[in-house]
């Protein structure tokens, strides 16, 4: 069998940019044990499989190398410049149904804009493995599916340089983000999921379901941009819009051919 298959560096303008994501479209749902041992072959952070529903409409399950996961930026964006590119250039909007309800992204100029579910942080009590892990003491910790922990200085999160191994002993959260004022954006963070088989994400879409509404309540507006730093390094353009966010950015094609199962 065949499999259509695209890697797309989401959230940048050029490749080697942005969060790369595998996109796979399947006539139906292989098993679960398929559909994991493919994702951890392709080895990236995340593997989108996406299964027909009507015109326009598509189901959506994201995994990464180790486990499935309740909802993907990146890969969702990939997945609908991937629909827009190659499958149906006359939609302008294409729907998908996933673990997370249905998330919409629609062409927005030049940009691709994701319609996804806003998961603001509560405070929480620090963990004391938090600093000694991350190798900076932060000002204040939230928490939503992920742990937030925010800091002052831009700088702290471009040089910071995690002990994974204590992470991982974290328990009861899917990830640890690490945020900042910036300098030239709004804000700008770092993901860090090494339970989930991800040491560091390089631009992670749901990461700013919870960072849009603690920044748009911070800054007190709705409209940001933010920047997260890793290797790659990628841009995105949010707005915060109560139970909803709203994230933009670009996407560009790096490989195309067919997975043989």
């Amino acid at each position: 069998m065949n499999i259509p298959f695209y890697q797309i560096d989401a959230f940048s303008k050029k490749i080697f940019g942005g969060n790369p994501a595998a996109i796979c479209l399947l006539e139906s749902w292989f098993d679960d044990n398929t559909l994991q041992s493919i994702a951890a072959e392709n080895n990236l952070s995340e593997t989108a499989f996406l299964v027909p529903k009507s015109k326009g409409q598509y189901y959506l399950r994201w995994f990464t190398p180790t486990v499935e996961i309740d909802l993907c930026g990146h890969a969702t964006l990939a997945s609908a410049f991937v629909i827009f590119s190659f499958i149906d250039s006359t939609l302008s909007s294409v729907d998908f149904e996933t673990a997370s309800g249905l998330l919409s992204v629609a062409k927005s100029g030049q940009l691709l804009s994701m319609d996804f579910p806003a998961r603001a942080p509560v405070p929480t009590e620090i963990p004391p493995i938090l600093s000694q892990a991350l190798g900076a003491e932060p000002f204040e910790v939230l928490k939503s599916r992920d742990l937030l922990a925010v800091f002052r200085d831009e700088s702290v999160i471009k040089d910071m340089n995690p002990d994974f191994d204590k992470l991982k002993q974290l328990k009861d959260v899917f990830a640890i983000i690490v945020t900042a004022p910036g300098e030239t954006s709004d804000f700008v963070s770092r993901f860090f999921a090494p339970n989930a088989g991800v040491l560091e994400d390089p631009v992670t879409g749901s990461s700013h379901c919870t960072l849009i509404p603690y920044w748009a309540d911070r800054l007190k507006k709705n409209q940001l941009h933010a920047f997260q730093f890793s290797k790659r390094g990628g841009e995105l353009f949010c707005e915060n819009a109560g139970d909803r966010v709203r994230i933009s950015g670009h996407a560009v094609l790096y490989a195309k051919g067919e997975l043989h199962l």
